[in-house]
This record gives C-alpha cells, structure tokens and sequence, in this order.
C-alpha cells in the first residue's frame, strides 16, 4: 500500500510525541506501561528487519535473534561501563560481576566500551560484521532454503553457549543489568524512560523508511526478482550473492539497532536473548502481519506481544498455545497475514467504487 509509506512513519512519530505527554504532563501513563510499549516498538524493528530478508529475498532466518542480542550486548557494555565506582565493589574500572569472578584487568574488548563515540557505531558495526561474514560464506556456496535456516539458526545457539560461559567476559548468565545511566540521564528516570520511547519510535520510522527506500530502489526490484525467481535472476546476469548479501547485511544492522534500544528499558541482557525460540517467535510475528509488506510486520509484532502480555497476566498457563493456535488459523485462512486481508478489503471496496462508477456513467 503505497499510503502507508507516509502514514506509518506520521503515526510513529505522533506517538513519539503523544506518550511522553501523558506520562510525564498529564500522569494518565504509568511508567511500566512506557517500558512495555518501547518493548514493544524495538520487537517491531526486529520484525521490519527480519521481513526485508524473507518478505522480500526469500531468506528465511532462524537467527535474527543472534544480531539482536549482540546490539543489545554492544550497548549493555557501554552502560555496564558507565556504572564505574557506583558498583557493588566500587571499582572503577572493572563491572561487579568480574570483582566477583576475581578477574585482574579489563578484557580487550571491552576498551573504549566506555565512550559513546565508540560504543554506539559497535551497536551497529558488530552484527553487521557477522552477518557480511557468515552471508558471504553462505551465499557464496549457494546454501539457500531450510539449509541456510538451519544454519543461521546453528549459529545463534553457538553464541548462546559462548556468551553462557564465564570466562567469556560478559556475565555469564546473569548478563548484564543494573545500569544507572545513559549518556549522563538516569535510566530510571520518568523523563528518561520517555526520551528512550520517543527516541525508539522515531528510530522505527526512520528504519520502516529505510526499508522503504531499499525495496523500492532498482537493487529492491532484484532482490524481489531473486525471491521469485533465483536462477532467472542469475542467468540474466545479475550477482545473485551480491544482492542477497546487501540486504543481509542491511537486515542484521538494523537488528542489532533494535536490540540496543530493547536493553536500556528493559534493564537486562543476558544469554537467553539468543534463544533460538525468540528467532521462530520474530517469524511468527511476520507472518501473522503480512509477509512481505513492512508494515504488517510492525502490526504483527505489536500485536502479538501486546496479546502475549495479557494472556501471560490473565492465563499464564495457556498462552503458548493460543500464541501456536493464532499460527496456526492465520496460516490457514490468512496466507498473507493481517495486511493481506486489509489489502484485499481496500481493492474490493475500491474495485466496488469503480464498478458503481462506471455503472453510473453508463446510465447517463
């Protein structure tokens, strides 16, 4: 729908503007209810990104949750790092957990975690640098399909067992949490938990134009090409393996922008992030919304979450299968997600209006 190129991004940006008002003007919005939605808006992101691969190349990933968490771990270092003296143990230099653990002196990693000029390009620099890694060895060897799925979703349970480790240096599996500040705000600030949802709601429509952009560029024209028809593609002379590789690249990039919004307001990251179920839950929220679309995988991931909240609140011990349940109707009778049926209400309610029409000019 080419409205919801303007209206997705207008209705972000008002939220960005209209949350913060209620809850620090008026008090109508408590401040958990702030945190859950910028939840839910960085669990939209994820699903943008996840839906520009498989919407739109045909790559079906298991392991989004790999990019994600690494963003998410790229900022809670840089948070951990601002804590310094006011830790536990009151160092300065090394985080609690590695008082704890006995360790002498900051890993090599972790330098320059401390400033944000150099923390925050990590947030997107680290899960790219694995995506480019991991798509060119892949596509370049021509794994396509459950093969490269599988694949994908190998290597995020890899990085779950080394982050689980100890002596990996990143908390083991408490992960990372108690953070006091970022960029100087108190993170449990009223005004801060506002800044951050306002600033994850503008990131969102910048990123949904973002994807906008690429899908409607002439390399967004190939990649749809590719998803379609791989060997055509190839055999008209384009480099399948370039495109799939940008779009990867791209797509991982913006996961790891969602997973640093996701740590700040929700005051942990730890290795369960990288949980191959959070990768199927992200697929579930795309195609519950509308594969291929952009805007209805944000639909769907605010959706469900916001579904998954209340049956986790109301009925705890059944919301898995309603969850499996809504999988498994949609993929029934709505193929192509909540935007399909939405699509296809507004061509017939348009196809009617042109029949009515031409109805009308042929009584005249």
């Amino acid at each position: 729908m080419p409205f919801a190129s303007v209206v997705v991004p207008a209705v972000l940006i008002a939220i960005a503007i209209l949350v913060p008002i209620l809850h620090l003007s008026t008090g109508t919005l408590p401040t958990y209810a702030v945190s859950l939605f910028g939840k839910y808006l960085c669990y939209a992101m994820l699903a943008l990104a996840l839906d520009l691969v498989w919407g739109y190349c045909g790559i079906l990933s298991l392991g989004h949750a790999a990019f994600f968490s690494l963003g998410g771990y790229a900022m809670g270092m840089y948070l951990m790092r601002q804590i310094g003296s006011r830790g536990v143990y009151g160092d300065p230099i090394l985080p609690d957990f590695m008082v704890f653990l006995n360790w002498k002196e900051l890993p090599w990693y972790w330098w320059g975690m401390d400033h944000a000029w150099f923390a925050f390009p990590m947030i997107v620099l680290v899960p790219g640098a694995l995506a480019l890694v991991f798509g060119w060895l892949a596509f370049r060897s021509r794994v396509t399909g459950v093969y490269l799925s599988i694949i994908s979703q190998a290597m995020t349970f890899a990085l779950l067992l080394a982050f689980f480790r100890n002596d990996m240096g990143m908390g083991g599996n408490n992960g990372l949490t108690d953070f006091k500040e970022i960029l100087g705000f108190d993170t449990g600030a009223d005004a801060t938990r506002s800044a951050l949802f306002s600033v994850t709601a503008i990131t969102l429509a910048l990123a949904y134009l973002l994807c906008v952009f690429v899908t409607r560029s002439r390399a967004g024209l190939v990649i749809v090409a590719i998803r379609d028809a791989e060997s055509r593609a190839r055999f008209c002379g384009y480099r399948v393996e370039h495109y799939k590789l940008f779009v990867w690249t791209i797509s991982a990039m913006l996961a790891g922008i969602a997973g640093a919004l996701y740590v700040p307001q929700v005051g942990i990251i730890n290795p369960s992030e990288f949980g191959t179920g959070n990768s199927i839950e992200a697929v579930i929220w795309v195609a519950l919304g509308g594969r291929g679309t952009l805007w209805g995988a944000i639909v769907g991931a605010v959706g469900v979450n916001f579904v998954k909240s209340w049956l986790t609140n109301n009925f705890p011990e059944w919301w898995l299968f309603a969850l499996g349940l809504m999988f498994v109707l949609v993929t029934l009778f709505l193929p192509k997600g909540i935007a399909g049926l939405l699509r296809l209400g507004g061509i017939d309610a348009f196809n009617r209006k042109s029949a009515a029409a031409e109805a009308g000019e042929a009584r005249s």
